[in-house]
């Protein structure tokens, strides 16, 4: 969601691409295959996340194996079909997850993690739980990719006044609307095409501002731990987190929205 570094060569572009599309596609086949398929992608990513988030907190790796082990008991409890699902139960168990580790590790930083991550892992699996859960589902994940996309390209070939140079010196106001545009655009096409009822269209830009705040709130985090990226799992992108971070904010609200009383004409 930034302008890319002015060093990036054509073969880090090439890698960044293939290791993205490589994502995308692992995306929609959890999507595609079932609940079960997406709450294991869920599961997985998350304790990556997990992990990469007690990293940014520097904490030793048996805290980290504590943080993974306490988001693991709410994360297995939303297993739809044979456990409860993404609920009021799994809600309790991710606060009670956080009140352990802040308990046990005197760390509040630490215990901010299990609600970071468990938070949209929840939301996201509400969403697709829904009847037309694959078409929310996709749409929701969807509008963070377009609006990566967008705010990449503007940023890229377009340039100009920085967003917020203290926190990614990359980001810039023409990288913010062409996100907007993009995400907007993709919002609108789904309506035309898969019937995205009319609020969750009109509420994608808003939603794509609030994925670039989350990506700058976790560059903020980088930059406090004082590292470039969370983690080196994905070649030319950094870790899960980096390509996660917009879609922290946007899944509970998108799930949010989702799940308000729809009006017929809506």
């Amino acid at each position: 969601m930034s302008a890319a570094p002015k060093t990036a060569g054509p073969s880090n572009l090439t890698l960044r691409i293939v290791v993205g599309l490589g994502l995308i596609a692992v995306a929609l086949a959890g999507i595609v295959l079932g609940s079960i398929a997406f709450w294991l992608l869920c599961v997985v990513l998350g304790l990556f996340m997990m992990a990469e988030w007690s990293d940014l907190q520097g904490v030793p790796p048996q805290t980290k194996r504590l943080a993974q082990y306490a988001l693991s008991v709410p994360l297995a409890i939303m297993m739809p079909v044979i456990g409860a699902g993404a609920g009021f139960l799994s809600l309790g168990l991710l606060i009670g997850a956080a009140f352990f580790v802040v308990i046990v590790t005197r760390l509040p930083g630490l215990a901010r993690g299990i609600l970071y991550v468990g938070l949209p892992i929840m939301a996201l699996l509400l969403i697709r739980h829904q009847r037309e859960g694959v078409v929310l589902t996709l749409w929701a994940l969807a509008l963070v990719w377009a609006c990566d996309i967008g705010a990449y390209a503007a940023g890229r070939f377009l340039g100009g006044p920085k967003l917020a140079p203290t926190i990614s010196p990359n980001k810039t106001w023409a990288g913010l609307a062409g996100g907007v545009a993009a995400a907007s655009l993709f919002g609108a096409l789904m309506h035309v095409q898969y019937g995205l009822p009319l609020r969750l269209t009109l509420a994608t830009p808003a939603l794509a501002v609030l994925a670039q705040a989350g990506d700058l709130y976790e560059s903020w985090l980088k930059r406090q731990a004082g590292v470039k990226d969370s983690g080196s799992l994905l070649p030319g992108h950094g870790g899960v987190l980096d390509r996660l971070d917009g879609l922290v904010p946007v899944a509970p609200v998108a799930a949010l929205l989702v799940l308000l009383p729809k009006v017929y004409w809506w």
